[in-house]
């Protein structure tokens, strides 16, 4: 079951009283739906279930703190450091913005996506690990033969950053690869930057069916080419590629979702029992193309359906880094940046000192607002209350 009406925007809504968690909804539903569902759920889901429902409840032990100025003692509830759990991302995506801002060269920068056609959803959610891994390597390989030719760059040492999504804006599933690429790439000798124009990087026209083949082409070892191939008939598979300048502008649209689920708590609205005794979850969401949010209502059972399928394999890597932006690359960053600068005839700006990142603060204290000292741990099952 399914409702959508029009909704104020989810800052207006923060306001009002007694706005559930998906915690919380975990809490209340979960148990019925891994009873009903459990033979179809992978071990990764029915982890992200149990550990969600128990995050700063006090289902994970408690944190105690002494606060530095007023002596008080605290115990907080521990968080479940899944990442997977909106309570517990907050501060990483700052931390990974600021590193990568670092990293951008002076030049024109791309946005390049690559989608799954709706065909091969399901076969991609019931082999994610091969599907996934799959959508990765063909798109990463599909940019180095396009920018090998000498139309287009002239070189297949290029240096990108892709970041995995599985989401759409209802809950829906819709996996799809955002690639950040610099326009250029180094030549084959790596001693010259070779420049893409600033508008144009790779014609989409050629990447849909190069990056069909490659996709068949990696799931062969697992033995799911056949079934995709089958499952894709004719259907067009999409490539979209938008120049973003500088390249600030797409590393800030694609930084709060690096580390956000598929629903942060603050677009929950309400949830509560319906008239037929199952549980009703309301949440917003805007329309592609729409700034206007809207409310939609779903069963518990759907809402938490929805949200697993957007679970990730255990150890699956969402963010990885390519060519010359790669850790074990040997590549000198400032070295690159000169390079560039100098090719683009560009004035270079040595930056002696690096802006220190954000780190997350220790907690402080609700009574004076000054900070505490953490003292240790108490397990679950002791009552931090209790003072015999």
């Amino acid at each position: 079951m399914c409702e959508t009406q029009l909704a104020s925007p989810p800052a207006e809504q923060d306001q009002a009283p007694a706005r559930p968690t998906i915690g919380q909804i975990f809490q209340q539903y979960g148990p019925a739906y891994r009873a009903k569902h459990a033979a179809g759920m992978t071990r990764e889901q029915r982890r992200v279930l149990e550990l969600l429902a128990r995050c700063r409840s006090g289902g994970m032990g408690y944190a105690v703190y002494r606060c530095d100025t007023c002596g008080t003692y605290h115990t907080l509830p521990q968080s479940c450091g899944n990442r997977h759990c909106p309570q517990c991302q907050g501060h990483k995506a700052k931390q990974w913005l600021e590193q990568q801002l670092d990293k951008l060269l002076p030049c024109a920068y791309f946005l390049v996506t690559f989608t799954l056609p709706q065909e091969l959803r399901a076969l991609a959610l019931a082999h994610p690990r091969e599907c996934y891994a799959a959508m990765f390597d063909a798109a990463a390989a599909t940019l180095r033969e396009l920018a090998s030719n000498p139309k287009y760059i002239g070189s297949s040492r290029l240096g990108f950053t892709a970041v995995f999504h599985t989401w759409g804006r209802s809950l829906s599933y819709h996996p799809h690869v955002h690639f950040i690429v610099p326009g250029g790439a180094l030549s084959e000798d790596g001693q010259q930057w070779l420049s893409s124009r600033v508008d144009f990087f790779v014609p989409v026209k050629a990447a849909s069916p190069m990056y069909r083949a490659k996709f068949l082409e990696c799931l062969a070892p697992s033995g799911l080419a056949d079934q995709a191939r089958n499952a894709a008939g004719n259907q067009k598979w999409v490539v979209h590629s938008k120049a973003v300048g500088d390249g600030r502008r797409a590393l800030r649209y694609l930084a709060p979702y690096v580390y956000r689920v598929a629903i942060s708590n603050r677009r929950l609205v309400h949830c509560e029992p319906g008239p037929d005794g199952l549980g009703r979850v309301t949440f917003t969401y805007r329309k592609s193309g729409s700034n206007r949010w809207r409310t939609m209502t779903v069963t518990a059972e759907e809402f938490i359906r929805r949200f697993l399928q957007h679970v990730l394999p255990s150890g699956f890597q969402k963010v990885r880094h390519y060519g010359f932006l790669h850790p074990r690359q040997q590549t000198d960053s400032e070295w690159l940046k000169m390079l560039v600068t100098v090719t683009l005839d560009f004035v270079f700006v040595l930056l002696v000192a690096a802006k220190p990142l954000p780190v997350a603060h220790a907690p402080t204290c609700p009574d004076c607002g000054a900070p505490m000292t953490y003292l240790g741990f108490i397990p679950a099952w002791e009552d931090p209350f209790d003072s015999s």
